[in-house]
């Protein structure tokens, strides 16, 4: 097994986990198996009861796993199906440690960060590495993604974990990589001290990176990369320019132009095999339609929404189409913003608020014939839309709204569940699809495995008589439904399920894939109109 571990510098938010998939990515093109793990130093088990407004999207894995959207980035990245245990936390660290202390397992031994802590780190990291994946297989390359930044407190446990990883591995089985910001002054000149006070904090800690990636708002010249090298005693070919890019898949094929590859293959010994360029064609594709997607959304921060936005992108490369997104807020926009959209896309979400303005923009969808694509709390939404201006139940709403007529309710099986963590109906689920219906066309067969993340479900007590008001249930599991539609409308879809969570540039949603089409339609129409 080849460790390749990336920390980062100077602030947050410079794009570890993007630097760690394409690397993993250039690796992949070289017919490498990859796998990745993330460490999060934070607290919480996982990431399932964070403020999305704060933390970003929280995603979800085949085995219900919620966690950090970089796990995403890697799944999209690499072609793969990761587990909870790619996940590593501060959280789910120190509960083991606890947790093998109260059985007695350390034999009456004082319980301390070092050895303890440090070796359940290197021990979740082996287990995640050596995970049986894509047919079977072990991987034959881990990348290693340490959140936060150098100089945290929360980080220093994880980092002297890979300090130690490092002393007992073979010199070419060990990559540190170091992500830091080489920002640019007023006169155009790129300073290099945020990066030197960053290796030098690192070096503190008895880790000496062997690549620095270098994030800045262009590319670095020779003698800025010259400069870093004599400050951080990192060879020239190893300092690599990452400048920022309008597309995160043009981020590998940047990198492979900075020799990157060439480095890593050096460094860990392995054979830089000529890579195969089918997935750069694939992300590459040029656009020759563009529409407008409105998403009706109650929070403010786009990263909220992340594996949305990259599932319309790639059904937009597989339709050589580019999807511009209008965010709209469900609490303030008008029906005018609705207009000269080409589609409308309500997402998931919890709670109460905003949630009469994605009603009003799911009605009028169905009643203007404008493209609609709803997800989880969407699907929901749909449903009580429905039942209130087609059936004529003007009080329906969702037992988690509060009071009304309950079309939506809660499972069964969440009823008497007082944890919040961990508890929802998470992960893969069969879905069986009814032949005939617009779903089972996209996807092209009637049983299908999706993504789950909900309390909620379509009251059965409800289910006939919107059956019999028109609104068609394409999906279920088991008795629970998973999928409706409008059959006379040009496209109205909507999923309990998150299509977006198994969807990458290679294997695009077919959800989506309907959805832009129907976008695509809807725009020509209009311009002949």
């Amino acid at each position: 097994m080849k460790y390749i571990v990336v920390t980062g510098g100077v602030m947050s938010g410079l794009g570890k986990g993007i630097t760690t998939a394409s690397i993993g990515r250039l690796l992949k093109n070289r017919g490498y198996l990859v796998t990745a793990v993330k460490i999060d130093p934070y607290l919480n088990i996982d990431a399932g009861t964070m403020n999305p407004a704060q933390h970003g999207e929280v995603f979800v894995l085949s085995d219900g796993g919620e966690v950090d959207l970089d796990l995403g980035n890697y799944e999209r990245f690499l072609d793969i199906n990761l587990k909870s245990i790619h996940n590593i936390t501060t959280g789910k660290v120190y509960r083991n440690v606890i947790e093998k202390e109260r059985r007695g397992d350390f034999l009456g031994a004082t319980v301390q960060i070092i050895p303890h802590i440090t070796d359940e780190i290197r021990h979740c990291i082996s287990r995640a590495a050596n995970e049986e994946a894509n047919g079977g297989r072990v991987a034959d390359i881990c990348m290693v993604e340490v959140g936060g930044t150098v100089g945290d407190i929360e980080s220093m446990p994880f980092l002297e974990a890979v300090r130690q990883m490092h002393g007992e591995l073979a010199p070419e089985d060990m990559l540190l990589v170091h992500v830091t910001l080489v920002p640019m002054d007023t006169m155009g000149d790129f300073k290099t001290k945020p990066t030197q006070h960053s290796v030098k904090a690192l070096r503190e800690l008895g880790l000496q990176p062997d690549i620095i990636v270098a994030r800045s708002s262009d590319v670095i010249g020779p003698q800025t990369k010259k400069k870093i090298s004599t400050f951080t005693d990192v060879p020239v070919k190893a300092v690599v320019s990452a400048k920022d890019a309008p597309d995160i898949y043009q981020i590998p094929m940047e990198l492979e132009k900075e020799g990157l590859a060439d480095v890593v293959c050096s460094y860990l010994s392995l054979e830089n095999r000529e890579p195969d360029t089918a997935w750069y064609r694939v992300v590459s594709q040029e656009y020759t339609n563009r529409v407008t997607v409105a998403i009706v959304s109650k929070y403010g921060i786009e990263d909220v929404y992340m594996s949305i936005k990259e599932s319309l992108k790639h059904a937009g490369r597989a339709l050589s189409t580019e999807v511009n997104i209008r965010w709209l807020d469900a609490e303030t926009f008008e029906p005018r913003d609705l207009a000269d959209v080409d589609g409308i896309l309500i997402p998931g979400g919890f709670g109460k608020r905003g949630i009469e303005g994605k009603i009003r923009a799911i009605q009028y969808a169905r009643e203007n014939n404008k493209p609609y694509l709803g997800l989880c709390l969407g699907f929901q939404l749909s449903v009580i839309e429905y039942a209130r201006h087609v059936l004529g139940i003007e009080n329906a709403t969702s037992e988690e709204m509060g009071e009304g007529t309950h079309v939506i309710a809660i499972l069964p099986e969440q009823e008497d569940v007082s944890d919040l963590g961990g508890t929802m109906r998470l992960g893969n689920c069969d879905v069986t699809l009814k032949e005939g219906t617009n779903v089972a066309g996209l996807y092209g067969k009637t049983a299908i495995v999706e993504r789950h993340r909900h309390r909620y479900e379509v009251n059965p007590e409800f289910i006939a008589d919107l059956k019999g008001a028109g609104l068609v249930f394409s999906g279920t599991c088991g008795p629970r439904m998973e999928v409706c539609e409008i059959p006379d409308h040009p496209f109205y879809l909507a999923t309990q399920f998150h299509p977006e969570f198994k969807s990458s540039p290679t294997n695009p949603s077919p959800p989506y894939i309907g959805f832009v089409e129907a976008c695509k339609k809807n725009k020509s129409r209009s311009e002949i109109r």
